[in-house]
């Protein structure tokens, strides 16, 4: 009975986006993130559009939320909470705001009093950006028994970064990764995942020797390859405080560099590197067949599925280990997006009640199915197909890296990094050059 509900759901929730025109999401910009400093989030549609999924009123509730209208996410959404609305008489007057408008609206709109009772964005922007206004959820979560079935890793990042307390409540977990076309890999003879920077070398030689490109990249992204091979050379926090203090003359920086070097110099990166703008990497190339690896989030699968069809079979695996680091596989960006309850809301029973209903059960394999991510309730142990080798790489996780591994904690050196990094990538600058160029901008 339940897979027949949820089924029907489905059904009537696809048939909304379809005719919202959300059929494809092959040129739809990155959404899932799970960073403060996201750099191509804001380019997806950011229309405010407010729907009602019920007639609301005056005792409703108000929920504002970062999704567009035409997302899928939005339309999952939709279509749980007029269920909840039919079961429990609450009226939720539901306002889809997309980044842009929830980023630069929601603490205006609180600091002038607005009546918004819970909203929602990436666990790190949430807890940090927004961290004063939010509820503390611990007596309702212990009331409600909500842990029983919820992910106790993402519990405690929720915890961990609302200062040791419970203010948040995840959804839509997501993981930053290697993916990779599994077709290419049998056809290189490459048999198992690389787990260190050796196999990795190793992976990309026979990829290349198969014909293909081993990997490719673009602006949004490629910052990230910076900081997660800092990261596991000398740790995210180190990492960070190297990017915030201008410490480039850590031997860490040079020797990220000359691994790249290596890449470059053996011919492993797309001959586009330099040209590629998101999402150039990711449709023309990954999604096309003719690039093997892209390290991204698990929102991947999803953003090129009309482009990779069907039969594209993916792959995944943690950035590799290095020979004498601080951190192995077992560490990444991970989290999710996360509801909030507003601390001046006058109905906080009531919309942690939603918020249990859209993060369990039906609710989350219906958001699940129509966005291809993964299940916020431990219950619903089937995850969609496309995701099928993403569960071992999320199940290992115990590192908690924020956005990039650290490589955009200064927003000023930021363009910099990604400038410099892509030239090295390219093999238009060695390895002492990108040095050079990131001490330079710094004086």
């Amino acid at each position: 009975m339940k897979k027949k509900m949820v089924s029907t759901l489905l059904c009537a929730a696809m048939v909304a986006a379809t005719l919202a025109g959300c059929g494809s999401s092959g040129d739809s910009a990155p959404a899932a993130d799970s960073s403060t400093e996201a750099p191509a989030a804001d380019a997806a549609t950011d229309s405010s559009t407010e729907t009602p999924a019920a007639e609301a009123t005056g005792d409703g509730l108000v929920y504002w939320s970062m999704w567009d209208a035409a997302e899928p996410q939005a339309q999952a959404l939709s279509q749980s909470i007029e269920a909840f609305t039919a079961e429990t008489g609450i009226a939720v007057d539901v306002q889809f705001k997309g980044r842009t408008g929830i980023r630069e609206g929601l603490q205006p709109a609180l600091d002038a009093g607005t009546n918004i009772d819970l909203f929602d964005e990436d666990i790190d922007r949430v807890n940090t950006t927004w961290g004063s206004y939010l509820l503390d959820l611990e007596e309702l979560a212990k009331a409600n028994d909500y842990e029983a079935t919820a992910n106790a890793g993402l519990m405690a990042a929720c915890r961990e970064v609302g200062g040791g307390t419970l203010k948040s409540i995840p959804y839509q977990p997501n993981v930053f990764a290697y993916f990779y076309n599994m077709d290419i890999f049998e056809e290189a003879g490459v048999t198992k995942v690389p787990e260190t920077w050796d196999e990795f070398l190793d992976t990309c030689q026979k990829i290349k020797d198969a014909g293909y490109t081993p990997i490719t990249n673009d602006n949004a992204y490629i910052a990230s390859l910076f900081g997660y091979h800092m990261s596991r050379l000398i740790g995210e926090p180190a990492t960070e405080e190297v990017v915030k203090n201008g410490d480039w003359d850590n031997e860490a920086v040079l020797k990220t560099a000359q691994a790249y070097e290596e890449l470059a110099s053996k011919g492993y990166f797309s001959e586009t590197i330099e040209s590629n703008q998101w999402p150039a990497g990711q449709n023309t190339e990954l999604a096309m067949g003719t690039a093997a690896m892209y390290l991204n989030g698990s929102w991947l699968p999803n953003e090129v599925k009309d482009i990779a069809g069907e039969d594209f079979k993916w792959g995944c695996f943690s950035y590799p280990a290095v020979e004498g680091g601080t951190d192995g596989t077992e560490a990444s960006n991970y989290g999710a997006q996360v509801f909030a309850i507003n601390a001046k809301s006058t109905k906080a029973e009531q919309a942690f009640q939603l918020i249990t209903y859209l993060t369990k059960g039906e609710a989350d394999v219906l958001l699940s199915e129509m966005s291809v991510g993964i299940p916020a309730d431990t219950s619903n142990t089937e995850w969609p197909a496309l995701l099928t080798n993403v569960k071992p790489v999320m199940d290992s996780m115990q590192t908690r890296y924020p956005w990039a591994a650290g490589a955009e904690a200064n927003a000023d050196m930021t363009p910099i990094i990604i400038e410099n990094f892509t030239k090295l990538c390219g093999g238009s600058l060695d390895a002492q050059g990108f040095v050079d160029a990131l001490k330079a901008a710094g004086n």
